[in-house]
């Protein structure tokens, strides 16, 4: 069964309406108006009412870098918010990046949710947990808050740097941080007889390693499912697979489990989404996640 999920646990954020490959949305205090490929349809709001109710809007440039402009200039380029679900908490430092993220995708709280309560179900003292691509950090902080040994592979320095930034934010420490190529790193602990309770995956459509390594979903997807569920320890794990393309479904990933991972228990696959407050609900990505606890 094909499941549809969205977020339930925000209170420092809300998608207030999309369309018109736009959308528009409150962080904290903050309300932002930001492009969106996947909002082919209308507003559902007016766009006068967009405009009123924005505080800052992104104008792109060219498909990967633009600009924000302010309503008001006093308004920073940088502010905290919070997410908490019924077992941890963390705190999250948000910015105004030229390429229109602002370090948070707010549709993947579903995931962490899944993350933190899988932990605590554990019977493991201290899981271990492994997540690539791992941006600025939120999963990698919601599995360090949960009580897990955690490991943090992105690529990119900057991005890891802000993933600190987040930890010490959140009174939280010890999260090893590695600024590496994800499938580099997984072939490394394989060699090294690593085991891990946890893994999560968040993979880009494309990207590069820091040395210039290629990464293209679906030339290297399957190699990585394959090389990552040989890091699962046998007793007790939970893996997550997200994948944010307008070319995956959940049948694909679902698939890819399967094949990867043949004697896998308690498999759900699905697509998230956020619930607009204007009625409309906004596709994000389709995930594959099991666990054996």
């Amino acid at each position: 069964m094909i499941q549809l999920l969205a977020p339930t646990h925000w209170k420092d954020y809300e998608l207030i309406d999309c369309g018109d490959f736009e959308k528009l949305e409150r962080f904290g205090n903050v309300i932002l108006i930001r492009p969106e490929p996947q909002a082919v349809w209308k507003k559902t709001l007016s766009e006068s009412e967009w405009k009123k109710t924005a505080n800052i809007t992104f104008r792109g440039r060219s498909a990967t870098s633009g600009e924000w402009v302010k309503k008001n200039q006093s308004i920073s380029d940088r502010w905290h918010v919070e997410y908490k679900n019924n077992e941890v908490a963390i705190k999250l430092r948000l910015g105004l990046t030229s390429f229109k993220h602002v370090g948070v995708f707010p549709e993947q709280a579903v995931n962490w949710d899944y993350i933190s309560s899988s932990i605590k179900k554990f019977k493991t003292p201290q899981p271990k947990v492994l997540n690539l691509f791992a941006y600025t950090g939120a999963a990698s902080l919601i599995a360090n808050a949960a009580g897990a040994e955690t490991t943090h592979v992105d690529s990119i320095k900057q991005v890891v740097t802000w993933a600190n930034e987040n930890q010490e934010l959140s009174g939280l420490k010890n999260t090893r941080w590695m600024v590496e190529d994800a499938l580099k790193f997984v072939k490394k602990e394989l060699k090294r007889g690593k085991k891990y309770n946890g893994i999560i995956l968040d993979p880009p459509a494309y990207g590069h390693g820091p040395n210039g390594e290629k990464w293209k979903l679906e030339d290297h997807i399957q190699e990585m499912m394959q090389d990552v569920v040989q890091l699962l320890d046998e007793q007790e794990h939970f893996l997550i697979l997200n994948t944010y393309s307008l070319g995956f479904s959940s049948v694909i990933v679902e698939n890819l489990i399967r094949t990867s991972y043949p004697s896998v228990q308690n498999l759900e696959t699905g697509e998230l989404y956020l619930q607009a407050t204007a009625g409309i609900k906004l596709p994000l990505g389709v995930f594959g996640k099991f666990c054996n606890i």
